[in-house]
């Protein structure tokens, strides 16, 4: 025991040693949750509006004073006809376009009074987004009562509440699996993982013992994770703070088992790089519904996200940060989880005893 305990020192020695690494255990985190959190968002946010109005009239100014003064919109233009508003909308001077009939507000009683909303298409998100957001306001203001609105659990349509539980999952994921992996690739690049092996702790212990400061530093980057989502964020924490730490805690687990698999297939560093970036990096953010509902996507890759286990947790996150449900609600991810990570075990394990032999 005191030498597994002397191996994890070591170990743990080595990667606080290593300047490169500690910068990306840490800074990667930092990074990417700022980046995540403000500069990466699909908030509706200085919508650039040209308004057609061939005949200015009380009522049109009502609207668009009221589109100007909402947080959405910034009213740049006023033209006279929809063809110089299209090629404001194609020249980038523009991002949306109103158009009122003409002589709008004599015909707000006969029912022959219309607007219409323009918007460039070409990015069908933004596009929707744009045009629900501006519908709302100029409903409001000519007097037709909207349907009800509410919006549950993120009522400020903040972004950062969707790319939180996502980050977490993926930096957990590249921390402990490449980290890891890289770890043990570089003693069997140097030679020392032969001596290792021949030494007095049975070479499983060793392996362990070289996991264990990454599971530690991950939980202590886990804690950092939560302290900026909560204070700098702004995104609470809603449920059980225990059953987030237990998700994240077999998460992690199973992310390591990985990064033991792929220490065994790879020969060298760079290619222990690429596989992680490869397995990990582009699934845990395509196929976890991090950023693409995977309800919207083909049949196929739904398929394909079910054995994803970011998407497993980036589903339980969501549901114990942002809903704050309980365990009784989370049940089906925990089962999927724990299952994949004994399996990953089971297998890791397996190949690592075989390449022994």
């Amino acid at each position: 025991m005191n030498a597994f305990i002397s191996f994890v020192i070591k170990e743990a020695r080595h990667i606080l040693r290593d300047k490169r690494t500690v910068m990306i255990l840490f800074g990667m985190p930092l990074v990417m949750m700022l980046l995540f959190g403000f500069a990466i968002s699909n908030d509706i946010q200085n919508v650039r509006v040209v308004m057609v109005n061939s005949s200015i009239d009380d009522r049109t100014q009502e609207i668009a004073q009221r589109l100007d003064a909402s947080e959405y919109f910034t009213i740049t233009h006023v033209v006279g006809t929809p063809t110089e508003a299209e090629r404001l909308i194609r020249s980038r001077r523009a991002d949306m376009a109103v158009v009122f009939t003409p002589n709008y507000a004599n015909h707000t009683y006969d029912r022959t009074a219309g607007i219409q909303i323009i918007t460039d298409a070409a990015e069908p998100n933004t596009a929707e987004q744009q045009a629900s957001y501006a519908q709302q306001v100029i409903q409001g203001d000519v007097g037709i009562s909207p349907a009800s609105v509410k919006m549950l659990y993120n009522p400020q349509m903040k972004s950062a509440y969707n790319f939180v539980p996502g980050i977490m999952g993926m930096l957990l994921m590249l921390i402990c699996a490449m980290m890891t992996a890289v770890s043990i690739v570089r003693e069997k690049e140097r030679g020392t993982m032969e001596v290792l092996l021949v030494s007095p702790v049975r070479p499983l212990m060793i392996i362990i013992a070289k996991a264990v400061p990454y599971l530690l530093l991950s939980i202590l980057i886990l804690i950092c994770i939560l302290l900026l989502s909560v204070y700098v964020l702004e995104v609470p924490v809603a449920g059980s703070i225990f059953w987030v730490f237990v998700f994240c805690t077999i998460y992690i687990l199973m992310a390591l088992a990985l990064g033991l698999l792929i220490s065994v297939v790879a020969q060298t560093q760079l290619v222990a790089i690429l596989a992680s970036a490869m397995i990990l990096l582009m699934p845990s953010i395509m196929l976890s519904g991090m950023i693409y509902p995977v309800e919207s996507m083909p049949t196929v890759l739904q398929y394909i996200c079910q054995i994803m286990p970011a998407k497993w947790f980036v589903s339980a996150m969501r549901k114990l940060m942002i809903m704050g449900v309980g365990f009784d609600m989370v049940v089906e991810e925990f089962i999927v989880l724990s299952g994949i990570t004994a399996v990953l075990l089971v297998i890791a394990l397996k190949k690592f005893n075989e390449r022994l032999e």
